[in-house]
């Protein structure tokens, strides 16, 4: 008789377990219903959404007149259009050093080369595969533009070359603008322009087509 007690007292106990657990994951599958529901159903405007609370007839707000977003606080004319009262600027808002130059080739070959190639005469590999070409910049016309020019450019796009303002902030423009007066300046380049130290390499080196230095150096570049 006492076994048979342990037994029903057990099954009993089995049982009663049972219908907690059964009673527990049912309050919690309430409980999680709930939340899915209140995540999925918000009180909220969708994006463009109308409504009759305001006025006008828009969910959203129009920014106080003169708010400006945090970081884009833009007084610095020259640094950020490229002009200084208006009119396109011959000046860097910033000194150009070494390091600025090398960080100007560097932005030049990944976004400029495309179209300009690495020495910015104007046949990259996407205008020899039939984009329209640009301009060489050893052009007059270009060689003579302020700096500010090419900084507007790259700010704004111009014909089929869209803006950059996206990719490349501000400081990296005048990078590559200071980058482009260097190929400009080699370009045009005479032996009176090289340092009298380095003339002395230059007779030391021998001549080479050049095509074969444009491949050498596309080939030394980064892509």
């Amino acid at each position: 008789m006492a076994g048979t007690s342990g037994r029903r007292a057990a099954a009993l106990q089995d049982v009663v377990l049972s219908r907690c657990v059964s009673a527990g994951c049912l309050v919690a599958i309430t409980f999680l219903c709930g939340c899915r529901l209140d995540m999925h159903i918000q009180p909220k405007y969708l994006p463009y959404e109308p409504t009759s609370f305001f006025a006008d007839g828009r969910s959203e707000r129009q920014p106080v007149p003169g708010t400006i977003a945090r970081g884009h606080l833009r007084l610095d004319e020259l640094f950020y259009t490229g002009r200084e009262n208006g009119v396109v600027s011959n000046q860097f808002p910033f000194p150009i050093t070494r390091a600025d130059l090398d960080r100007g080739r560097e932005r030049y070959n990944i976004y400029c080369t495309p179209c300009h190639d690495y020495t910015g005469s104007g046949r990259g590999m996407i205008v020899q595969r039939g984009f329209p070409q640009p301009p060489s910049y050893h052009i007059q016309r270009l060689r003579d533009a302020p700096v500010g020019h090419f900084f507007e450019v790259m700010t704004n796009g111009f014909g089929a070359m869209y803006s950059y303002a996206a990719r490349v902030d501000p400081a990296d423009r005048w990078r590559i603008a200071a980058y482009i007066r260097v190929l400009q300046l080699s370009e045009g380049a005479t032996v009176q322009d090289v340092p009298q130290a380095e003339r002395q390499k230059l007779a030391e080196q021998p001549a080479q087509p050049p095509s074969q230095q444009a491949a050498e150096q596309a080939a030394g570049q980064p892509r």
